[in-house]
């Protein structure tokens, strides 16, 4: 996209995005979000571009993963945009992502809403896949709207947070095995910016794969890597979504002989708050993370997390 700071009218296609164009002070601007743009709780009351294809909420973790993927391999979108709407917001600017065909809507969906408005708007991409990635969408987004003190302020803020986090967790005598998982049934590792984020926090997650997609891995694979801590983090989940999927756990062969099952050290957390979102919150899942592994005081607000016993 060009750069510049007129974007008077903005659309975003992202729940990070929004969150980054608040946390800027560019509220204002913001004239259309998503079915998820939930934070802050102001963003609710915007108009909805954006919804899912699939009723997600009345059907289970196995049934979502096999009807995306069965959508996916047939080249279907899951996700429709509001053409009309699109239209009559006028956007100047327009926020979406082509990371993830599943947590948001991506280039298809979008190449096809833009070729019947009147007018073309600039799109910025957000593509993240570490958290350095995260910092360079918020510079990105700064630049194009004439924010670049507020990006200045936010992204200080995070360096200086983080390496609070780091400082602790270089400072255990032993870094724990911690298996985060982003999806119950199947399994699914974690991927992007997480490992990035157990490691600093002072954890050691083999089974994640940093810079790259969550894929399923086998259970096998988890207890043969015995985790001392386990975090549940299922993808897109709230808290209260994720604490009702911890039964699922029970059908998992070997799971009361885990170390982090047997010292009570398997939580479950507000992955679409701290985790799974790309945005300014990062940081506070990097505190919550040294929390759960170094002891750290956790000081954020709201119900961030919770101990399951098994």
């Amino acid at each position: 996209m060009s750069e510049r700071a007129s974007a008077e009218r903005i659309v975003s296609l992202l729940p990070s995005a929004t969150e980054m164009i608040y946390a800027l002070g560019l509220e204002a601007r913001l004239v259309g979000v998503t079915h998820e743009c939930d934070y802050p709780p102001a963003a609710k009351a915007l108009p909805v571009l954006v919804r899912p294809v699939l009723p997600v909420e009345h059907m289970s973790q196995s049934e979502i993963d096999a009807a995306v993927t069965a959508r996916l391999r047939e080249g279907k979108s899951l996700y429709e945009i509001d053409e009309q709407l699109l239209a009559d917001l006028a956007p100047d600017l327009i926020i979406t992502q082509d990371l993830c065909q599943v947590c948001a809507p991506s280039g298809n969906e979008l190449t096809q809403a833009l070729a019947h408005l009147p007018k073309k708007p600039d799109v910025l991409w957000m593509t993240p896949r570490t958290l350095q990635g995260v910092q360079d969408n918020i510079n990105d987004l700064a630049r194009a709207t004439g924010a670049e003190a507020a990006a200045m302020r936010i992204i200080a803020d995070w360096n200086a947070r983080m390496s609070a986090v780091e400082q602790r967790g270089a400072a255990l005598a032993h870094r724990p095995r911690v298996f985060c998982m982003e999806w119950l049934d199947p399994v699914y590792c974690s991927g992007h910016w997480v490992p990035d984020m157990v490691r600093r926090a002072g954890g050691h997650d083999a089974l994640g794969r940093e810079g790259a997609d969550s894929v399923r891995i086998p259970w096998s694979d988890v207890v043969a890597f015995a985790p001392e801590i386990i975090i549940l983090m299922p993808c897109g989940f709230t808290l209260e979504q994720a604490l009702a999927q911890t039964g699922l756990m029970a059908q998992y062969e070997g799971l009361s002989d885990l170390p982090a099952v047997r010292d009570n050290r398997v939580y479950v957390v507000d992955a679409n708050a701290y985790f799974a979102r790309p945005g300014p919150r990062l940081v506070d899942g990097a505190e919550l993370l040294s929390h759960l592994i170094a002891g750290a005081e956790w000081t954020g607000t709201g119900d961030a997390y919770r101990r399951v016993e098994f």
